[in-house]
């Protein structure tokens, strides 16, 4: 979602800021824009739609300067309109921001009684004019954003800059991520950097320090002052940020997320080998602080496919851990009151670990005594701060807005987590143990091997691509799969999917089938194998087209009327969910791009969604 970056120095900015905007666009945007400083003035440019409109804007109108601010805006409040994008500025300031000021229309309307006119639909406007109202007023500028911050309700990362101070950024968050850069510093002074993110400053510098919760700081050439929510001089710890300044490229790829499908075979193994040790056939996981025995329950909170990661874990700590779990979308979870026992174990698993919802979620949780476990990709996110057990997924930056390696890794850290609570509780023994890390260990290989069908599945999406309607199923640690597969088809070829659960067409769904309605069944051979195919069998009976999704045994048992199967890698149940996982998003990626739709940005969409 919505990206930040700004920049004061010695040197032209608007150039580096929209590269910073480039390094985001895998967030998700509809509308970008910059602003600089210069010459007592604010020069502010702006584009409808994708950052080459706004390099394009700027290449007939230059934005000179050595301070700026510039934003990719994701639309919350009013359209995706050139108005609408931000920066927002009035004569004297102009603001980027992330996030959502739930109490704007109040904060309007004062504005409007007090002479204010507003030329955008959007929340974030009100806050240009509260800063703008308190530097007419006579403020400093820091004392204007001292002023107006606690009046704001909501999210917010927000970077400010001023006409009359062109040497100076403010930059706060409340809810939303936001960095501090420090750039190289010499006699004549130096850079500093505010971001999103690590990713939009690396190749600016490798030294960032977090905003905590409420902060607020002041940026010039030579460093930043550091406040918290009380106005109180603050230190955070600048460390490394880790994050690539290399430009991440699809190399012969036609897509970012086609790249990242075929690149889960490594980023598994990669993700594995921080939690197994093969030579000992042990689940390994980091240093743990409290007694996992005594946890008697799991909460588990996510959102999109996260949430369906969380589906196939709830299968696995009850079937081998024998531990109760609750899984709940992030979004839900807190307006249910749900009943937290204290000593019970909070588990959240986001990509970014930024995700709004998520991270609201987990405060919740943290204040009523829950332990907090966090699986993330980014290991300095906000939940991996937060969090009493951090488990990193290691699937490396991904740029398609459709999850695909985050998703099979968090599974693969999961299992792991699960065959480990069950060890901890002497449920699985050492034998179990060494069963387990031998079929997490073949993982890779199994997926490798489902990647080799990918010319078989482009070549049959032409079936899918004209549907209206498609319909997924599955059974057991399947299911997830069937949901996440109608959610893949769904986010990038915009067809209507849904997933359900096999048993439960006959109660319902199965009024929906006709030939013009494809079937897609996940269906490896196994113990719920022939269950599966009744179901299925049920839906050609009227009618449907069936895609089975199977092994060369189930295939032959089942294959037979079907109008297309894909063949899997013979595996265990364990490990079905990760190797499943690719021909669903290969058969949506294939869909996606026979219908030429935009695979790695689709409408609507954002990466990280940093609002509720």
């Amino acid at each position: 979602m919505c990206g930040i970056i700004g920049i004061v120095g010695q040197h032209e900015v608007a150039g580096r800021l929209v590269d910073g905007l480039k390094r985001m666009e895998y967030r998700g945007y509809d509308s970008a824009g910059v602003c600089t400083v210069h010459d007592g003035q604010l020069v502010r440019r702006r584009a409808q739609g994708k950052l080459v409109n706004l390099v394009e804007e700027l290449s007939g109108n230059p934005a000179p300067g050595l301070t700026g601010i510039a934003h990719t805006r994701w639309a919350t409040h009013g359209a995706p309109t050139e108005h609408n994008a931000h920066p927002h500025a009035t004569g004297r300031v102009a603001l980027v921001h992330n996030g959502i000021i739930e109490n704007f229309k109040e904060l309007r309307d004062e504005l409007r009684a007090d002479g204010h006119t507003f030329e955008s639909e959007t929340d974030t406007e009100v806050v240009v004019h509260l800063v703008s109202r308190e530097v007419e007023a006579g403020k400093s500028p820091e004392d204007a954003v001292a002023a107006v911050l606690p009046r704001l309700r909501g999210a917010f990362a927000l970077a400010i800059t001023f006409r009359d101070h062109p040497e100076l950024l403010i930059g706060a968050r409340l809810g939303s991520p936001l960095v501090v850069g420090y750039g190289p510093q010499d006699d004549k002074g130096g850079e500093m950097y505010l971001g999103s993110d690590a990713l939009a400053l690396a190749p600016l510098t490798q030294h960032i320090a977090y905003l905590e919760e409420g902060d607020w700081v002041t940026i010039t050439q030579d460093g930043a002052t550091i406040r918290d929510a009380s106005g109180k001089v603050v230190q955070r710890d600048i460390q490394s940020s880790g994050a690539s300044a290399v430009a991440i490229e699809k190399g012969n790829y036609r897509h970012f997320m086609q790249k990242e499908i075929f690149e889960q075979p490594t980023v598994v193994a990669q993700t594995l080998r921080s939690y197994l040790r093969p030579g000992e056939q042990r689940v390994a996981l980091p240093q743990i602080d409290f007694d996992i025995s005594a946890i008697d329950r799991i909460t588990i909170v996510a959102c999109g496919t996260s949430y369906y990661a969380g589906m196939v874990a709830k299968y696995w700590f009850e079937q081998f851990a024998r531990v109760p779990v609750d899984i709940d979308f992030a979004s839900e979870f807190r307006y249910r009151d749900p009943i937290l026992t204290p000593g019970g174990l909070a588990l959240f698993i986001s990509q970014s670990g930024e995700t709004a919802d998520t991270l609201a979620a987990l405060k919740h949780c943290k204040a009523n005594g829950q332990v907090i476990a966090s699986v993330v990709n980014v290991p300095t996110s906000s939940m991996a701060r937060e969090s009493d057990l951090l488990l990193p997924t290691h699937a490396g930056p991904e740029i398609g807005v459709a999850s695909t390696k985050a998703f099979t890794c968090q599974l693969a850290v999961l299992a792991a987590l699960a065959a480990h609570f069950a060890v901890k509780k002497g449920l699985m023994d050492r034998e179990e143990e060494a069963e387990v890390v031998k079929h997490l260990l073949e993982a890779p290989a199994s997926l490798n091997a489902a990647l080799d069908h990918d010319d078989e599945i482009a070549d049959m999406a032409h079936l899918i691509a004209p549907a209206r309607d498609v319909l997924y199923l599955g059974r057991g640690a399947d299911f997830p799969l069937a949901l996440e597969g109608a959610l893949k088809l769904k986010e990038i070829s915009y067809i209507h999917a849904e997933g359900y659960a096999s048993g439960e067409m006959k109660h319902g769904p199965i009024a929906l089938i006709d030939d013009a309605v494809p079937v897609i069944v996940l269906a490896p051979s196994g113990p719920l194998f022939e269950k599966t195919v009744s179901n299925m069998q049920e839906v050609q009976a009227r009618g449907g087209k069936v895609v089975l999704i199977s092994d060369a045994d189930g295939i032959a048992q089942a294959g037979e009327g079907c109008m297309a199967v894909i063949e899997m890698p013979k595996v265990h149940p364990l490990i079905a969910p990760l190797v499943y996982a690719v021909p669903v998003q290969l058969l949506a990626y294939h869909v996606a791009v026979a219908k030429g739709t935009d695979v790695d940005q689709p409408r609507n969409l954002a990466k990280s969604v940093t609002v509720e």
